[in-house]
C-alpha cells in the first residue's frame, strides 16, 4: 500500500523566498483499514507489549455526562460492522428500516448503555510507530528507542481523551504480553479507533499563517504576488490570498509526526514544556479526518484515482472511524531534552 501526495500547486519559496529556511519534514502516515499486527505500525492495532509490564490503566475520574450512552468496544465493532453490511444493500440505505432482524436484537442490548465504569479503567491503543517505518521520528533526549506507543482513556478529561506515551526498544520485547485488557466502555463510538495500516510519506510544511512575522502576513496577502505564477494559482484566492496558502501549501492534513502545529481553534502559543519550559516540539498529529473540502489539494493521487468506499463516518475521509472534538485533530508536542518530561495535547 503507497499513498502520494500530488504536488503543490506552486513552490511557495520562489514566489516567498523567506520561507525557505522554515520548511520542515512532516510524515503523512495515510491510515487505511486493515489487519495490523503487533509488529507493524498502525493506528489502532496491537501493541508490542512485554508480558512483565503492566497495562496503563487510568484513574479518572470518569464522568457520567447522563446524555450518551456508554458502549462497550464490543458493542462499537458491532455496530460499525452492521452499518457497514448495510452500505452494500441495494438500495445503499444505513437507517434502521433496512436492519435485518438478528441486527436489531444485536442493537436493542447496547442501546440502553453500560453504567459507567468505576475506578480504573484500561486504556485503549491509539497509535504504534517503528523508527523504521517513520524515519524522522526520534525520541527525546537522545535515547534509542525505536517504537513510540501511544494510548488513551476513552473518556474526556476534561475535553478530550487523556493519552499517554511509551517509548521502547522492540529487541528487548521477548516475552508479549497475550490478550490485552479492554476499557468497559467508551464515551463516544469516536474514541475507538479502528485498526489501519500505514503508508508513511515525507512532505515539506510551512507555518501556519498567523505564525509567520507581520511583514511576511502582510505579503502573503499581496495577490499580486501570487500572479506571477501564472494560471497556477487558482484566482478564487483572489480576495484572501492567504487562505490558498494555509489550504494547499503550508500544514498538510490528517495524521502525521513532526512538521507544523495545525492551528484554528486558537491563535498560535508556543507550547511550553511544564517541567523545564523549553518550546516542546510537534510530535503526533491524531486526526479525525484526513482530508475535508478545504484540504482536499492534500488527498493522495491514489485516493482520488481509484476511490474506495471509507469506513462510515463523517466526513467521508474519516478512515480510522475516529472523532475529536467534533472534526478536530489532537495534537502531541513533546519536550526535546527528555522523554520523562510530561507531554502536551492540544486540540486544533
Amino acid at each position: 500500500m503507497s499513498r502520494t501526495t500530488p504536488p503543490r500547486p506552486v513552490d511557495v519559496t520562489v514566489l516567498f523566498p523567506q520561507l525557505a529556511s522554515l520548511a520542515r519534514t512532516a510524515t503523512r502516515l495515510h491510515p487505511r483499514p486493515g489487519a495490523p499486527t503487533r509488529h507493524d505500525s498502525s493506528v489502532g492495532g496491537p501493541l508490542l507489549w512485554p508480558a512483565d509490564e503492566p497495562w496503563p490503566h487510568c484513574a479518572g475520574p470518569h464522568v457520567w455526562d447522563q446524555v450518551n450512552a456508554a458502549l462497550s468496544p464490543h458493542d462499537v465493532r458491532v455496530r460499525r460492522r452492521d452499518r457497514a453490511a448495510a452500505v452494500g444493500r441495494a438500495d445503499g440505505r444505513t437507517d434502521t428500516a433496512r436492519e435485518t432482524t438478528e441486527e436489531r436484537a444485536t442493537h436493542q442490548r447496547p442501546d440502553a448503555g453500560h453504567p459507567w465504569p468505576g475506578g480504573s479503567i484500561a486504556m485503549l491503543p491509539v497509535a504504534q510507530l517503528y523508527v523504521r517505518d517513520v524515519p524522522s521520528l526520534r525520541p527525546p533526549g537522545g535515547s534509542q528507542d525505536d517504537v513510540l506507543q501511544v494510548l488513551w482513556c476513552p473518556f474526556d478529561h476534561p475535553a478530550h481523551p487523556r493519552t499517554t506515551l511509551f517509548w521502547r526498544s522492540a529487541a528487548a520485547v521477548v516475552d508479549l504480553l497475550g490478550a490485552p485488557p479492554e476499557p468497559p466502555a467508551v464515551q463516544f463510538p469516536g474514541y475507538l479507533p479502528e485498526p489501519c495500516l500505514l503508508a508513511p510519506e515525507q512532505v515539506t510544511e510551512y507555518p501556519h499563517f498567523l505564525e509567520l512575522s507581520k511583514e511576511l502576513q502582510q505579503r502573503l496577502k499581496d495577490w499580486s504576488r501570487w500572479q506571477t505564477a501564472g494560471a497556477a494559482v487558482d484566482s478564487f484566492y483572489a480576495p484572501a490570498p492567504q487562505e490558498l496558502y494555509m489550504n494547499k501549501l503550508s500544514v498538510a492534513p490528517g495524521w502525521k509526526v513532526g512538521g507544523w502545529t495545525r492551528w484554528g481553534l486558537t491563535d498560535p502559543e508556543p507550547p511550553l514544556c511544564p517541567a523545564c519550559g523549553i518550546e516542546a516540539q510537534p510530535l503526533l498529529t491524531i486526526a479525525t479526518s484526513e482530508w475535508d473540502a478545504g484540504t482536499k489539494d492534500w488527498a493522495p493521487e491514489e485516493d482520488l484515482s481509484h476511490p474506495a468506499v471509507s469506513l462510515p463516518g463523517r466526513p467521508p475521509a474519516n478512515f480510522t472511524s475516529l472523532d475529536l472534538a467534533r472534526g478536530y485533530d489532537l495534537q502531541l508536542h513533546v519536550c526535546p531534552a527528555s522523554q520523562d518530561h510530561p507531554h502536551i495535547a492540544l486540540v486544533q
